[in-house]
């Protein structure tokens, strides 16, 4: 069954060296589900996206970190790429921004190389996931409960090893987006 994520608002947090089908596939799923996507940078402008360690083709970033606040979104998506997450992980900002998306309750999806930006933002502590086998080290010097699985969903976290992984990753996060959406609002409410 299709998760209905209309009025959903999703950052999708990105640069140069992004994983194209990491970034691309779940995006997809996310629209086709009804959710609001926006790429996000810290540059802004055009993202080189890989396929593994090839240049693929360059996509455009809807705004740069400068232009956006947290608060303004429901859901973050992480995508993997060695080069991608290795530059994020040590954007003040955009620790900044994970942090508070996480500290707010609100679900994140992260992929392969991904987690290195929670890493750094000191968030997986006693966490469960997964990740691209090269950084489980990273993962467990961190605190998190590594686990060799396609998908793992943890409190408001799914996470997921590599591009093999993506149906499963797509089908978790969208029913994990969908279930925190509607709790939130539900909370409003009350």
């Amino acid at each position: 069954m299709a998760e209905n994520l209309k009025g959903t608002r999703v950052a999708v947090l990105l640069t140069d060296g992004v994983e194209e089908p990491e970034f691309t596939e779940p995006k997809k799923a996310l629209q086709n589900a009804g959710a609001e996507v926006t790429v996000i940078s810290p540059k802004g402008g055009e993202i080189q996206a890989f396929k593994h360690h090839d240049k693929s083709k360059t996509y455009k970033a809807d705004k740069s970190l400068d232009q956006v606040r947290p608060e303004d979104f429901d859901a973050l998506l992480l995508p993997g790429g060695a080069l991608n997450a290795d530059a994020l992980r040590v954007d003040k900002k955009a620790q900044q921004f994970a942090k508070a998306i996480d500290q707010a309750g609100k679900p994140i999806a992260v992929i392969c190389h991904g987690p290195w930006l929670l890493v750094s933002a000191g968030l997986v502590r006693d966490r469960q996931m997964t990740s691209y086998h090269t950084i489980q080290d990273d993962l467990k010097n961190a605190g998190a409960a590594w686990q060799d699985s396609e998908v793992v969903v943890d409190g408001n976290w799914v996470s997921s090893r590599k591009p093999d992984d993506i149906p499963a990753f797509n089908r978790e996060m969208t029913k994990l987006f969908a279930q925190r959406i509607v709790a939130a609002d539900k909370r409003k409410i009350a």
